[in-house]
């Protein structure tokens, strides 16, 4: 699906469409990286992490898996302690 086009310059420039800087949100300064595969070139924008690599920066061993069960008595839990009045 062709999203957009450009023209390269003489200069080897190209600008990138406003359509494609409205869905990468791409602004002054961005990065951009440039991607190879036989004749396939994806771009994206620099910065841009996976839930699954910050829990992997944040983590360095994974959690213990949960049930279900456990993990809405966690959430109880939370909402109860966040909810509950001081009473001094």
């Amino acid at each position: 699906m062709k999203l957009a086009q450009s023209r390269l310059t003489a200069q080897g420039q190209i600008s990138v469409p406003v359509e494609v800087r409205r869905r990468l949100g791409l602004g002054p300064g961005t990065t951009l990286e440039w991607d190879a595969t036989d004749d396939v070139v994806v771009v994206r924008r620099v910065g841009r992490y996976t839930s699954e690599d910050v829990h992997g920066a944040l983590f360095a061993t994974p959690p213990a898996p949960r049930t279900l069960e456990e993990m809405e008595e966690g959430v109880r839990r939370a909402v109860r302690s966040r909810h509950a009045r001081n009473r001094h």
